[in-house]
């Protein structure tokens, strides 16, 4: 198994802990994986991407130009990124960033409305891990109990309090994950 996956939105929207979070699932899962962010001064705010493979194999590169699966969180990185996904690929998206349904006859396209949800819990923080549970149910390229060890090890001290609502916000994510 080997999933080489892109995550792209907007500086802010927790794009590159998602990546980072996702990649420690991997390690906690004794895989192969990689972690790139692309990001630069439009950080906060502009346009920010994360390359991330997982692999029971060694990976050969990290750079990658064509994607099994897409995560677009704006209008810009959907634009960018739906030519990349390879036939039979997953694109994800969330319902508030995304202007018109992205449409495309060979690949599975899945919307998840992660900032409804988010709103809804009254935390816009579990915005990215509520699209991390989205991705987990269509992809299940590590494990709910991986993504929980990943938590314990990338999260600081302080803030291991908050895991419980990050996997609740998983678990949401998962639920809400729709196939258009």
């Amino acid at each position: 198994m080997k999933k080489e996956i892109i995550i792209s939105g907007f500086g802010g929207q927790g794009v590159l802990s998602m990546g980072k979070i996702l990649a420690y699932s991997g390690l906690m899962e004794d895989k192969e994986v990689t972690w790139m962010p692309a990001y630069g001064p439009e950080q906060r705010g502009g346009t920010a991407n994360v390359t991330v493979i997982v692999s029971d194999e060694r990976i050969s590169s990290p750079i990658l130009s064509k994607y099994d699966v897409a995560i677009v969180l704006n209008q810009p990185s959907l634009d960018k990124f739906l030519p990349k996904v390879k036939p039979g690929g997953i694109l994800i998206y969330d319902g508030f960033g995304i202007a018109q349904t992205p449409v495309r006859d060979d690949i599975n396209v899945y919307r998840i409305d992660a900032m409804d949800k988010a709103a809804e819990m009254k935390n816009s923080k579990v915005f990215n891990m509520i699209v991390l549970g989205g991705l987990l149910k269509v992809c299940p390229v590590v494990t709910t109990n991986g993504l929980e060890k990943a938590l314990f090890k990338s999260l600081p001290e302080r803030h291991h309090g908050l895991i419980p609502l990050n996997m609740q916000a998983v678990d949401e994510g998962m639920k809400i994950i729709e196939k258009v």
